[in-house]
């Protein structure tokens, strides 16, 4: 089997982790993060819904990374998320990081909402 490379070019892939930080597209950001095919930034956590509520349209699967062990999405955000037709998908932030790269190296519209582990 001949393994290559993943080329991004100017997609913004989650390029690694550790306690408190994440390195998004060679850049390294602390604490919850944001990250779209063309950006990443600050996040203000599960309280701070106005950013993922805007991605409708925009994308169509929202990976949430919980931190180090998966744990649910408030419902009500959770709810709210999927009335825009915003597909969300729960899992620890190592698997929505990994999965959100998968995702995007296929091209699909996707997004990550990381909380750090």
């Amino acid at each position: 089997m001949k393994l290559t490379e993943i080329q991004f070019g100017t997609l913004m892939p989650v390029d690694g982790y550790g306690p408190g930080m994440f390195r998004v597209g060679g850049r390294v950001m602390a604490g919850p993060t944001l990250v779209l095919p063309d950006r990443a930034m600050p996040w203000g956590g599960l309280a701070d819904t106005a950013p993922l509520l805007a991605l409708a349209g925009a994308v169509d699967v929202l990976f949430c990374g919980m931190g180090a062990e998966i744990a649910h999405l408030p419902r009500p955000l959770r709810s709210e998320l999927e009335s825009l037709g915003l597909g969300v998908e729960v899992m620890n932030t190592p698997a929505a990081a990994r999965t959100y790269n998968v995702c995007l190296s296929e091209g699909r519209r996707v997004a990550a909402a990381l909380l750090p582990v």
